[in-house]
């Protein structure tokens, strides 16, 4: 982008040059000499907000331009440690930036694709446009007890939330009413809402019947339902922006927190983290024109996270629509759940249109119809003869859930999506990875003599904590391009991503280790570099195992007595569960 088109878009009236040629000296602003650079091409500051947007412009950028960029964020905040900054990089000779977020002592790269308007970097740092995970949490688990108090079950308590936040999002009514008034009122909502929305009389039933109409909900006194709306609007609705940069998925977050209550077998479901579905669009390489499929999209968190990532690239209203209309398909099995990914879709700025309630089994040519450029899944591990095809119920012998784990639907959405040369990458049990033997290696070779096996990634033991605690990894194939025997696989053991649990909230990035971790794994993969104790690349078949922890050589250098202590405790622990202890 030319200098001046960058002028034009910040704000021309936000320019503040201070020699000739329109840059801005950190020396004559300083009054004194400075060490190194000091000389930033393009400065812009809105003195009301105290927000400066710092530009380095450059042919084509290299890495150690970021370095002194940083020196001129440095220089600005010694001009008044209060401004709030954004950085940016950016070329001349195209349309490629690098954009960082600065305030205080915080500072995070943005997914940001294109330079905005001065207005919309100040919307930035404003707390209603910040989706503050540990804020949400911590008020969430509030939330949680004020609806206990009010005879809200479990099972009932994220979808009930999450359809409070639509209404109150979209200017529901509900001070000094009674609970029939307000339920009427929220049905008036949803019912516009969901006016041209695909399956409109489902998504309604749903909403309606398993939550509004529930005796639970209707028996919530006048006063406590108003107090339930209030607090959710003053301390959840603010955080949520449908337009946040951050692309977290609130809902989600609801739906973790209530899921550590629920009777211990509703827990074999496992909702993927956000931080996993934001890596995984990354390596599928989401742009604003990618058509997305979840076929098994429980709560929505992977089509909320591809949505958010393609309307950060839009520059258009066009664009924006086109990517909540045609570019976003989910279908999910169970109502309740996908009542919830209806409302979390509604809640992050639509994008509803096409998720449908049913079987991936059983929307195969409305599938094969929408042109699917990546496939982001997550299936059941443990579905149930009900929700397979007949045909493979055959297979489960005496086992009452699925043989393959999960295998089944990946290998079934990989037929659906032959020839269109897509991407499908899928969460699955590590027993999918390492089992050579009965219907999972059937699968396996059936897979790869339609498709190539691009890459592995072992993630962590309790990365769905609190619920289902299945180990996972992630495949990812390219479609319809059969594997070749001399391809070589890519294994990341990604085990670390730097989240801790913490009581009553989960497994939360309270060092903030994540950003700096989630930029190494994609650098190993995308470089498919092999590196002891991370990565390693590998020629494998459908007899091998498809995992690390198989071909990887051990960096020692990391190892401590903290390492052998736990191992010893690990080990401890699963001889007492084996009973052979």
């Amino acid at each position: 982008m030319k200098r001046l088109g960058i002028i034009e878009t910040i704000g021309k009236g936000f320019l503040t040059e201070n020699i000739e040629g329109g840059e801005f000296s950190y020396i004559q602003a300083l009054g004194k000499k400075v060490a190194g650079h000091f000389k930033i091409d393009l400065r812009f500051y809105n003195e009301e907000a105290h927000v400066a947007v710092l530009v380095e412009t450059k042919t084509i950028y290299k890495n150690k331009d970021v370095k002194q960029l940083f020196s001129y964020v440095e220089l600005e905040q010694e001009l008044d440690c209060k401004t709030k900054i954004i950085a940016i990089l950016a070329n001349t000779d195209n349309n490629m930036f690098k954009i960082w977020k600065i305030e205080n002592d915080d500072c995070c790269e943005l997914d940001d694709r294109k330079i905005k308007s001065m207005e919309e970097y100040i919307a930035y740092f404003k707390k209603q446009n910040s989706n503050d995970k540990t804020a949400v949490l911590e008020n969430t688990s509030k939330l949680n007890r004020i609806l206990h108090d009010n005879g809200i079950p479990e099972k009932l308590r994220s979808q009930f939330v999450g359809t409070c936040l639509l209404a109150l999002k979209n200017g529901l009514v509900y001070k000094d009413l009674e609970t029939d008034q307000i339920i009427s009122g929220i049905k008036n909502k949803l019912g516009k809402l969901l006016q041209e929305s695909m399956d409109k009389a489902k998504k309604l039933s749903v909403l309606q019947t398993k939550v509004l109409e529930s005796q639970n909900v209707e028996a919530i006194e006048g006063k406590n339902f108003e107090k339930i709306l209030t607090f959710i609007e003053q301390s959840i609705l603010p955080y949520i922006n449908e337009f946040s940069f951050e692309g977290q998925d609130i809902l989600s977050y609801f739906f973790t927190t209530f899921n550590k209550y629920v009777a211990r077998e509703d827990k074999n479901q496992a909702f993927t983290p956000n931080h996993i579905c934001h890596f995984m669009s990354k390596v599928a390489g989401i742009y604003k024109n990618t058509r997305v499929l979840d076929p098994t999209c429980g709560s929505g968190t992977f089509l909320v996270q591809a949505m958010t990532m393609e309307l950060a690239q839009c520059e258009t209203e066009k664009e924006r629509y086109d990517v909540k209309t045609e570019q976003i398909y989910g279908i999910e099995f169970d109502e309740s759940v996908f009542g919830l990914s209806t409302t979390n879709m509604l809640i992050h700025g639509d994008g509803n249109s096409n998720i449908r309630c049913g079987s991936c089994f059983e929307n195969d040519k409305w599938i094969k119809s929408a042109n699917i450029d990546v496939v982001l899944m997550n299936p059941p591990y443990n579905a149930s003869k009900s929700q397979m095809p007949k045909e493979f119920g055959k297979k489960f012998g005496k086992s009452a859930t699925d043989p393959s784990k999960g295998l089944y639907f990946v290998n079934h959405i990989l037929k659906c999506v032959k020839g269109q040369k897509g991407r499908l990458l899928a969460l699955l049990p590590m027993s999918c990875a390492i089992t050579n033997k009965g219907v999972i290696l059937e699968l396996k070779k059936e897979i790869l003599e339609n498709n190539t096996l691009d890459a592995v990634f072992s993630f962590p033991d309790e990365m769905f904590y609190p619920g289902a605690s299945a180990v996972a990894c992630c495949m990812v194939f390219n479609v319809g391009k059969p594997h070749p025997k001399d391809y070589e696989t890519f294994f990341g053991y990604f085990k670390n991503d730097g989240f801790e649990k913490r009581k009553g909230v989960g497994r939360v990035d309270v060092r903030d280790k994540w950003n700096d971790i989630e930029s190494e794994w994609l650098d190993l993969y995308h470089h498919r570099i092999s590196l002891p104790g991370k990565s390693v690349t590998k020629h494998v078949s459908d007899e091998d195992e498809w995992c690390a922890e198989a071909y990887m050589e051990t960096d020692y250098s990391t190892l401590c007595d903290e390492d052998f202590i736990q191992k010893i405790r690990d080990y401890a622990a699963f001889l007492v569960q084996s009973e052979d202890f």
